[in-house]
């Protein structure tokens, strides 16, 4: 089983795959809830340079109320993180698929509530 959900943008433009991926993630009831420029950070903190990269901490607040409520613990496990990086001749966007992040806790229906999230991810990913 695959970990994330995944999409390449031949000759795309990183800015706007970036923005298209927010239009998505919102249009599906996804908000940002953190940003991480790892590229920036592996500069600054070991000096080394990379393709961008950048991590998005997306959440749909309905869909995290219901796995905490019956999974108290599993907050360690979000909010579902989108990468976006640039490739050869591209940006590639990859996307958790929540029933491989939650596949080690031992709960169905939070597997059946990780399976609804994974098709809402599917739909933001087809989405950009």
């Amino acid at each position: 089983m695959s970990y994330t959900i995944d999409r390449t943008f031949e000759g795309a433009d990183f800015e706007a795959i970036d923005k298209r991926t927010r239009e998505a993630l919102a249009a599906n009831g996804f908000g940002v809830l953190t940003e991480i420029d790892v590229k920036a950070t592996m500069k600054k903190k070991i000096d080394k340079d990379m393709e961008d990269y950048r991590i998005l901490g997306a959440c749909n607040p309905g869909m995290a109320w219901q796995a905490m409520g019956l999974e108290p613990k599993v907050g360690a496990m979000l909010p579902c993180n989108v990468i976006l990086r640039g490739v050869p001749g591209g940006v590639e966007v990859s996307a958790i698929d929540p029933r491989a992040s939650m596949s080690s806790i031992d709960n169905d229906e939070l597997k059946a509530v990780a399976g609804e999230v994974r098709e809402m991810m599917a739909k933001v990913v087809a989405a950009i």
